[in-house]
């Protein structure tokens, strides 16, 4: 017997891997023709086949026919989708509004598919210790009921905007069971070539070799293949603006009806998103998320400021409660706020909005050694490469700098003094207002941390390890993702100035989807603009961070592209040019 003698034959086999990958969560394009009740009990026999810990086979499947009932499960889902809708961003919640996200009344059959926990009493193999592994059970129903509507020509699509205790009374269920899914199923006059969130930019797949962990958590790599590297991943996608969309932009600037040049940098930044998209006009911007990385830094023990590091844990808080001002100043651009774990020195609680994704508590002090190790600061690297795949995955267009550190900007200053070659005094800052005895101490801890350390501008990964935070790794990872994915990223104050710089040390392409949002009042936020070559959008004498001023200028960056997409040209507006 040889090992492939229980496989299918080649073209069944082939057929499944076509079945899977052709699936959809179908929203548009029903028919009115009726199911037969022949091809509806073929698809449910085949969901009743579906794996059960313990043979328990939790699943029902309610039929629901009845426009009338429809109709009032239709209002349930309404509730829920206006309920969640008031909950976006105002950039999110218009083009939540353009989504079809159900089909209850298009079709011309719903299922529900419910679970019964008690289903096979209290010894089901499994059940005891994992008492969740009914849900589980059903939902393989439903997976083998998606693929037998999918093979059988019919589409099935997943409404999930349900209050879970409301639909179940509506559907008369009893108390002990719950619905696990709800499905919209019906003939339809075509599939789409792609997921429908997909094809309207709402959200992307993560690459396979991303979500394979071999051998244990964290060692990413497809079965039998090297590990993969998601920086080396990344830094291989990262390429130049593409030329031609650039030009093609600037061609198109001329034909506005408006005279050449008057909008200013407006113009070039639309320039620059062309080239960064590879398309004319650019896409719009948004919607926009501010990525606060968060980390506290262990050079605080030089006091270098006045705050105490607790501090850090507790403006997270003050984050996700929506109380700081980068909350008001998204509110205000229409963004999105998250907070992104990457080395605060406190156990954070699950809050949403939060990505727990500590690499460790902290940096050691940069004045007694190198700050974190090499691999640490790979990790934090990676951490923020996931984050902006993350971000741009769950459909955004735009992504924009944050940070909260306490005492973050002594190793903003050590970084940017290795990488522009300037001496410390002249990079180094009054961060949160300190006096000249703590400046003059701040001074110093970067000058001793720089001949400790001896970090070479030529060696990025060495210099973040050596002086830098587990929020600028972070934030640098987050740049290379954005360029990889030829998304723009709009740069904050010092701390994501001086990310930048190892950003464009690994990958000098990088800086092309860079947008400098501010200049911040720190000397060294100048110094690294003029060293990446970028000029800044808006000089407000800011110090604050956390995004804030980054925040203030995304719609600058949306109306550099608008502007580029709806304004009229001279010859479809029917008004004169200028005379040569």
């Amino acid at each position: 017997m040889t090992k492939t003698d229980h496989a299918f034959d080649g073209p069944d086999i082939d057929a499944f891997y076509r079945l899977v990958a052709a699936r959809r969560d179908v929203r548009n394009g029903f028919l009115p023709d009726e199911v037969s009740d022949e091809l509806l009990t073929r698809v449910l026999a085949a969901a009743h086949q579906a794996p059960s810990v313990g043979l328990s086979q939790p699943w029902d499947f309610v039929i629901l026919r009845d426009r009338e009932l429809r109709q009032r499960v239709h209002a349930l889902a309404r509730t829920q989708q206006e309920a969640f809708a008031a909950s976006l961003p105002r950039s999110r919640a218009a083009g939540f509004s353009r989504l079809k996200i159900e089909a209850i009344l298009d079709t011309p059959v719903n299922i529900a598919v419910t679970c019964d926990h008690t289903r096979g009493g209290r010894h089901v193999l499994g059940g005891h210790v994992q008492p969740e592994v009914a849900q589980y059970s059903s939902v393989c129903a439903v997976q083998n009921l998606w693929l037998a509507a999918r093979a059988e020509g019919l589409g099935a699509g997943w409404v999930s905007f349900f209050d879970k205790a409301d639909l179940a009374g509506t559907l008369g269920l009893p108390s002990h069971v719950e619905v696990v899914a709800y499905l919209c199923v019906g003939h339809v006059a075509e599939f789409p070539a792609a997921p429908e969130l997909a094809l309207s930019g709402w959200a992307r797949q993560r690459p396979l070799a991303w979500a394979v962990h071999d051998g244990g958590w964290g060692r990413r790599a497809l079965p039998g293949a090297e590990p993969a590297s998601l920086l080396a991943d990344t830094l291989a996608g990262i390429g130049p603006a593409d030329d031609a969309a650039a030009a093609a932009a600037a061609e198109r600037q001329e034909r506005l009806t408006k005279p050449s040049g008057s909008l200013g940098m407006l113009e070039s930044l639309s320039v620059q998103l062309a080239g960064i998209a590879g398309e004319c006009p650019p896409p719009m911007p948004e919607p926009a998320v501010i990525a606060v990385f968060a980390a506290d830094h262990g050079v605080h023990a030089q006091r270098v400021t006045p705050w105490p590091q607790e501090v850090t844990a507790q403006m997270v808080a003050n984050f996700l409660a929506s109380g700081a001002v980068v909350n008001a100043v998204a509110a205000q651009a229409g963004a999105e706020v998250c907070v992104v774990d990457v080395g605060v020195a406190a156990e954070l609680p699950q809050s949403p909005g939060l990505l727990p994704r500590k690499v460790r508590p902290g940096t050691s002090d940069m004045t007694a050694g190198p700050a974190m190790t090499r691999d640490e600061a790979q990790r934090a690297l990676e951490v923020g490469i996931e984050t902006a795949r993350e971000l741009v995955s769950a459909g955004n267009r735009c992504l924009v700098t944050g940070d909260m550190g306490i005492a973050n900007t002594t190793a903003s200053a050590a970084l940017i003094a290795v990488f522009t070659g300037t001496d410390p005094a002249g990079v180094t800052g009054r961060g949160t207002g300190i006096d000249d005895e703590t400046w003059a101490r701040k001074v110093d801890a970067v000058r001793r941390a720089l001949a400790r350390n001896t970090p070479d501008s030529a060696d990025p990964l060495g210099a973040l390890a050596a002086v830098g935070g587990l929020e600028h790794a972070a934030i640098a990872g987050y740049l290379l993702g954005a360029a990889a994915l030829r998304i723009p990223v709009v740069l904050d104050g010092v701390i994501a100035c001086a990310a930048a710089l190892a950003a464009a040390a690994f990958a000098p392409d990088a800086v092309h989807c860079m947008v400098a949002g501010h200049r911040s009042s720190e000397p060294g936020a100048s110094h690294a603009l003029a060293a990446l070559g970028l000029r800044p959008l808006l000089d407000l004498d800011l110090r604050l961070g956390e995004g804030s001023g980054a925040g203030l200028a995304l719609p600058l960056v949306q109306a550099a592209a608008r502007v580029l997409r709806d304004v009229a040209t001279f010859d479809s507006a029917g008004v004169s040019g200028a005379k040569g």
